[in-house]
């Protein structure tokens, strides 16, 4: 069994790693398939923020794969596919298939997605924690993505950690811990950042 993971926030250069692993394929003799939840519309391929791209082939579902014999199978933007999904990844490690697979792992009010939490109980061979650049405060090991709608941080309870649509409707930060805005904290002023109460100050 081989599932390898990328995880983080925004902009903490997770597709770039994933294509950076895809690279060498190209010299190889190994077949694969690189392929993208079609909830995803900002790209057509899979694209870094630094300009690498590779291309993708757009799935409502992983389980089309299942019809496949690659040996080597990337995954972008996983979270943005349903928890049931990750029944077609463990048959695809289990009859031997290389998978890649990178996404965020917290969503907008910082609790795993549950496709991330389910692919984590799989027992992955690998996984790699990525952090962005504060967009607010430029701490190095920015962990969260905060989630914005007309400015203000989004922090509405979804269905089974439903992914949001990254077609323009909302605006991303990657922030650190000390200035993402947590649902229990949510005191929406406008400011850069909500300072959260302690234990202590609440008594």
């Amino acid at each position: 069994m081989e599932l390898s993971l990328v995880l983080g926030p925004m902009k903490s250069g997770k597709s770039l790693d994933l294509i950076a692993q895809m690279a060498p394929l190209a010299y190889s003799r190994l077949s694969c398939a690189v392929v993208q939840s079609a909830r995803h519309v900002r790209d057509a391929r899979i694209v870094s923020r630094t300009g690498a791209s590779v291309p993708t082939v757009k799935l409502d579902s992983l389980r089309p794969l299942l019809d496949t014999d690659e040996d080597v199978v990337a995954i972008d933007e996983v979270h943005m596919f349903a928890p049931a999904d990750v029944r077609v990844v463990e048959e695809l490690v289990l009859r031997g298939t290389r998978v890649l697979a990178c996404g965020i792992d917290l969503d907008h009010r910082g609790e795993l997605f549950a496709t991330v939490r389910a692919l984590l109980e799989l027992g992955p061979t690998e996984v790699r924690y990525r952090r962005a650049v504060c967009d607010r405060c430029q701490d190095l090991h920015a962990a969260f993505t905060q989630v914005l709608s007309g400015g203000l941080p989004f922090l509405d309870r979804l269905g089974a950690s439903e992914p949001l649509p990254d077609d323009g409707t909302f605006t991303y930060e990657a922030l650190c811990r000390r200035c993402f805005v947590l649902p229990e904290t949510a005191i929406v002023t406008g400011t850069a950042g909500v300072v959260r109460a302690s234990a202590d100050a609440a008594e």
